[in-house]
């Protein structure tokens, strides 16, 4: 155990990086003590959401081909208003075999790790560049990296940008080389208001809006039956593209018809795919449907897709010099698609082919009490190490 990683862990939990609030103090926490371990540092600042952020890009070695990225984000979901915490989200604790903090498993630990493995590590043996990219705002769609990336060959200067990152999000050490997209989209229905004594004299938004979720819910259905053999193995459980209906909200008062409503939607769509066709399809369904309501057939209401929020999927290819060095160093056989998203939908767009890898739980994430087992946090710095040796020295 490295009493400097558990001081460094220790430090990144109580900078409360959570989405809507600037990540840059704890950025610039991170940008000095790489500094101080010889490494080339540049915080890339943007502001996202209103909210002043920033990415921070370190790297070591000669400006060489085929170098290494390892990644992972430094915010947090929230923590305020979550029911069954009964730590401070904001202070490291530990228990025999666990240490506790909002962001121990997704993934200030990891983020910990990486700068105790740049520590050690002995760049006079690097023979190729390893980049590491701590990014903000990937809660909220990964915008961090989406805007982080296109800027990487000119932030690294003379050093050619690696085509392979090894992305630590909480996946237990197990290997995952695809996520689907991430796609949230709003639905509007505008009816006509009016007292509910005469509903013929209206549209009641919330009557139509059952009409929205039945046409939908029967595209749901649909979709459950379009199985990708591509995709069989890698998403046993779910080789098809999936929705869900998040929120619905409208209507003012019991005794008033409903002029509004509104249906939140997510979906997510198989690598290679299209992520806005499904959005489309939506729509043409919606416009498909008889906008009265029940009461009578005087009028009708509007229906409105809005525009689609997209996390892209990933899909990277198998046998990389990356996979092979991850499955010695974690003793696993198997790689898998992600149940989530990760920055790595962004990074493809310039050509960087991610792997998810990292010491949390998945079933940690995002949780009350979130926490990381203490022999994977203590384990990560030397299997850091083991894959900068197979990949860059």
């Amino acid at each position: 155990m490295s009493n400097y990683l558990y001081e460094v862990l220790d430090r990144l939990i109580a900078f409360d990086t959570v989405s809507s609030h600037s990540d840059i103090p704890a950025m610039e926490y991170l940008a000095d003590h790489l500094d101080r371990h010889g490494l080339k540092t540049a915080l890339h600042k943007s502001e996202i959401a209103r909210v002043s952020q920033a990415n921070l890009i370190a790297w070591a070695g000669p400006p060489e081909e085929d170098g290494l990225i390892i990644s992972g984000h430094l915010d947090t979901v929230p923590f305020q208003g979550q029911p069954g915490w009964n730590r401070d989200p904001l202070k490291l604790e530990t228990s025999d075999d666990q240490v506790f903090g909002r962001g121990t498993s997704d993934m200030k630990g990891f983020l910990a790790q990486c700068v105790e493995a740049a520590r050690t590590l002995d760049q006079a043996r690097l023979r190729r560049p390893v980049v590491f990219i701590f990014t903000a705002s990937e809660e909220i769609g990964g915008l961090g990296a989406k805007r982080v990336t296109p800027e990487l060959p000119d932030l690294l200067g003379d050093v050619p940008c690696p085509i392979l990152a090894w992305i630590g999000e909480p996946t237990s050490y197990a290997i995952h080389a695809a996520h689907k997209s991430a796609v949230l989209l709003e639905v509007t229905i505008r009816g006509r208001g009016g007292h509910s004594g005469a509903p013929h004299n209206g549209v009641n938004a919330i009557a139509v809006a059952g009409k929205v979720i039945e046409a939908i819910g029967r595209l749901q259905e649909e979709c459950r039956t379009r199985i990708d053999a591509q995709y069989a193995s890698m998403f046993p459980d779910t080789p098809f593209d999936v929705l869900n209906f998040g929120t619905i909200s409208g209507g003012i008062a019991d005794n008033v018809i409903a002029e509004r409503c509104t249906l939140r939607i997510s979906y997510r769509t198989l690598p290679g795919k299209d992520p806005l066709a499904l959005r489309d399809e939506i729509e043409r369904r919606c416009a498909a449907i008889d906008t009265y309501d029940y009461a009578s057939h005087n009028h009708r209401a509007t229906i409105e897709v809005g525009q689609a929020l997209v996390m892209p999927a990933m899909g990277s290819p198998r046998g990389t010099a990356l996979e092979v060095a991850l499955l010695e160093t974690t003793r696993t056989s198997t790689v898998l698609g992600a149940p989530f998203c990760t920055d790595g939908g962004w990074f493809a767009d310039a050509g960087i082919h991610s792997l998810i890898c990292g010491p949390g739980a998945y079933e940690q994430a995002h949780q009350p009490n979130e926490s990381i087992p203490r022999a994977a946090l203590d384990s990560g710095p030397a299997m850091i190490l083991k894959v900068i040796e197979r990949l860059c020295s």
